[in-house]
């Protein structure tokens, strides 16, 4: 017997906040000086990582379908050792469980095998005095369940949970804290639910201001009594079969890509004598030195692919290591990459098979038995697992698993691989299986190839490379003081800003310069928000950013959970666009003109021919209004699928303000309009587009451009006057410059600070980016450029 203090956080059903009110439980909990055990029931992956941010320690799972009832308390025991309390988040509703078997597995069944008491969360967004209701229908519809408190979330004011609290007092269950509506504390999500903590860098200060909020509006001091209120823990702890020692290396793979993996596996291998290394496929050129087993978990290789597949080096290791029959097991993730490519993206390759996403979501608990002989057990081992995910993979000839009768994966003496997660602790067969092949593999041979480049650093922008001592040739932002006409209509603007902004006035004047209907426009909060609205607008299968490009449109799909394909042109011939080189497949395609950074102005024409029924061509023409006539601009072409990105930024120096606007295919704006939160564009921005889509904004914007040509023309000739190539043809207000020996460094060093290259993905280290200032500006560049040579 052992003392435990202990709660289980269930809900009415999900999306009530369970993983918010018990994550936050568990930082609060911690900030007090406890140290405190976080627990999941059920199989998912994603709380656990967050639970082990707040905690300090391994994120945990209790799941009898997994693993049986018999072990969930060992399970708890073990997990929770040292603590001072347990704190278990629960899953789906507190009575759901596993379909057609009255609730096993639910939070309820396993509330009652740890002996726990139950405090319930409860979204009360919706409702108010109803809350009592189904409250009470909770905690009388078990008698066997207790619910010893709950905890009131999303309450719209003081008198709605005044409300709510009133109507619950009948019910004698207490009230233990009530939580407000607050966006900023909730985590986003993709197509598997929530990103993982491990993806998310804004992870833990969201957390710390979780923690916050929870200390002042929850009775920590009652939810501790009601913990150790809860009957002493029965039975003895799980222990993880131990083996002898000295083991082999087990490579384990983690990173961002690779999160899921229950902490149980790690502890069983360790065990069982093995040395496991973390190694991460999206950054690690190699596999662990003496590797002879490789374990690939769960996650996400889809939204990573284009990082997984520049990882040529490790790709090309694991093939050889694999194929000479060092023991893999790959559950999910792990499958997908072992197979040759994932929706084109090229993958490890050693199983011949092919993965792709798919609209359909597959879930649920599943019973695995092996139809013959290999890695993991003989022919008839049965084993219980769970199934998550929206990919395709054909199963082999030899599957790994029968899948409720239905082939899953593949499997040989040395490889084992399906979409199946297992919980090794309820199967240790599997592991002890899994170490005595690698005791007997030789290990990896050390890789002969070489490594590769860095990834481009895509949320790196100009803004980074100034200072208070430095001339600013990194920003392309406009030096030239802004219009009176535009301060003035500025300060106009702040007299309305008792009221919440309409864009509406804004969009009619967009649309007027541009000869297009009002509902062809979207006015936007800048770019940034515009390639965010088009990343989110649609499930894009095939996303294609044409680099070098700013690197916003890519950084905004890959934060959606898109997989990107790059297409990149060529220095050698001046960045210019062949349509060809755009795969068929493209549903989206996003390019610049003119080219930031190349300065490279591509035909109309040329951008023509990348549209295509079914579709979306996305113009980035942030400096469009810097070429003179706009001769290229795509503003007043009518193709379906074709949208065209501007911004008031540059040429009228206002990036403070963040305005811009998307023109184009009204379809296609719909589903943009349908991803923008309320108000985005703000008085002042609807104002500064009004005051820049006169006629008389519109010819000051064509002497500034016209003004423009010419002091790049000079800077073009200055550079050339010390053997420094432009790269191509600008028409933008920047150049593109390969500086060979001259470093960024050395000209900080002189006073200037340009915009660094190799952040964009198609440059390297000696690339530099130029902004076109006046002959003074020019001269005095030129100068210190010569002095550093």
């Amino acid at each position: 017997m052992v003392t435990l203090p202990r709660i289980v956080v269930a809900a009415p059903a999900s999306g009530h906040g369970k993983t918010t009110v018990a994550t936050g439980l568990m930082a609060a909990l911690r900030r007090t000086g406890r140290t405190v055990s976080g627990h999941k029931i059920g199989p998912d992956y994603i709380d656990p990582g967050y639970h082990a941010l707040a905690t300090g320690r391994p994120g945990r799972n209790l799941d009898p379908f997994l693993v049986g009832d018999d072990l969930v308390a060992p399970l708890l025991h073990h997990g929770a050792a040292g603590a001072d309390i347990a704190v278990v988040e629960g899953v789906m509703g507190l009575y759901d469980g596993m379909l057609g078997t009255d609730g096993y597995a639910s939070t309820a069944h396993v509330a009652s095998l740890l002996g726990a008491p139950v405090i319930l969360v409860v979204d009360v967004s919706h409702a108010s005095r109803s809350v009592a209701a189904v409250v009470h229908g909770m905690a009388s519809y078990d008698r066997g369940t207790r619910i010893a408190g709950v905890i009131l979330n999303k309450a719209g004011s003081s008198r709605h949970s005044d409300e709510v609290i009133a109507a619950l007092q009948p019910t004698g269950i207490p009230v233990l804290g009530v939580l407000h509506r607050d966006d900023g504390i909730s985590a986003p999500s993709r197509h598997l639910g929530l990103v993982p903590a491990e993806e998310r860098a804004e992870a833990a200060a969201q957390l710390d201001r979780l923690a916050s909020q929870i200390t002042a509006h929850v009775d920590l001091d009652e939810i501790v009594r009601i913990a150790r209120g809860a009957p002493d823990l029965a039975g003895q702890p799980w222990r993880p079969p131990a083996e002898g020692e000295d083991g082999p290396v087990i490579a384990l793979a983690g990173g961002r890509a690779f999160t899921f993996r229950y902490t149980e596996t790690e502890e069983m291998l360790r065990a069982a004598g093995c040395r496991t290394v973390t190694f991460d496929p999206l950054r690690d050129e190699k596999l662990p030195d003496g590797t002879a087993g490789i374990y690939l978990g769960g996650g996400f290789p889809e939204v990573h692919a284009a990082d997984l597949s520049a990882n040529v080096p490790l790709r090309s290791q694991l093939r050889t290591a694999i194929a000479a029959g060092v023991p893999t097991v790959a559950e999910c993730a792990g499958l997908l990459y072992l197979c040759r490519d994932v929706d084109g993206a090229e993958m490890v390759g050693a199983l011949d098979r092919s993965a792709r996403m798919s609209p359909r979501l597959t879930l649920g608990y599943r019973t695995g038995i092996a139809p013959s002989d290999g890695l993991l057990g003989p022919t008839g081992t049965r084993v219980t697992g769970h199934e998550f995910h929206r990919t395709v993979v054909d199963p082999a000839e030899q599957p790994g698993w029968l899948l409720d009768g239905r082939p899953d994966g593949a499997a040989t003496a040395t490889v084992h691989a399906s979409y199946l997660h297992v919980h090794w602790a309820g199967h240790p067969h599997l592991a002890e299986r899994f170490v005595a092949a690698a005791r007997a593999a030789a290990p990896v041979a050390a890789p002969t190839f070489a490594v590769r480049a860095p990834e481009p650093d895509l949320h790196h922008h100009g803004d980074r490379e100034i200072g208070d001592d430095l001339v600013d040739l990194a920003v392309n932002v406009s030096r030239r003081p802004r219009p009176r006409w535009l301060d003035d209509a500025l300060r106009v603007s702040l007299d309305i800003l008792d009221r919440y902004p309409d864009p509406g006035a804004a969009r009619t004047a967009l649309a007027h310069r541009h000869g297009r209907d009002d509902d062809e426009v979207l006015p936007t909060a800048g770019g940034a928000e515009a390639f965010t609205l088009i990343a989110r607008a649609r499930p894009w299968r095939r996303p294609v950013v044409v680099h070098p490009q700013f690197t916003e449109p890519e950084a905004a799909l890959l934060a959606a959970g898109h997989r990107v394909h790059r297409v990149v042109l060529n220095a050698d011939d001046g960045f210019t666009l062949d349509p060809a080189a755009v795969p068929d497949d493209a549903d989206l395609v996003v390019v610049g003109n003119p080219t930031n950074p190349t300065s490279v102005l591509h035909p109309a024409e040329t951008l023509r021919r990348l549209t295509r029924p079914g579709r979306v061509v996305v113009v980035d023409e942030a400096f469009m209004d810097a070429v003179p006539e706009e001769s290229e601009t795509l503003t007043h072409e009518r193709l379906p699928g074709l949208i065209v990105t501007r911004s008031l930024t540059k040429t009228w120096a206002i990036p403070g303000l963040r305005a811009g606007y998307v023109v184009g295919d009204r379809d296609v704006l719909v589903d943009l309009a349908a991803q923008q939160p309320p108000w985005s564009v703000s008085t002042p921005a609807a104002a500064a587009m009004i005051a820049c889509s006169t006629p008389e904004a519109v010819a000051e914007a064509e002497r500034i451009a016209v003004a423009l040509t010419a002091d790049r023309a000079a800077l073009v000739d200055a550079l050339a006057g010390i053997d420094v190539r432009v790269s191509g043809v600008p028409a933008a207000p920047f150049v593109l410059v390969d500086a060979g020996p001259v470093t960024r460094e050395a000209l900080r060093s002189k006073g200037f600070a340009v915009r660094r290259g190799d952040t964009f993905p198609g440059l390297g280290p000696t690339w530099v980016r130029v902004a076109v200032r006046d002959a003074a500006t020019t001269r005095a560049l030129v100068d210190a450029w010569k002095a550093v040579r």
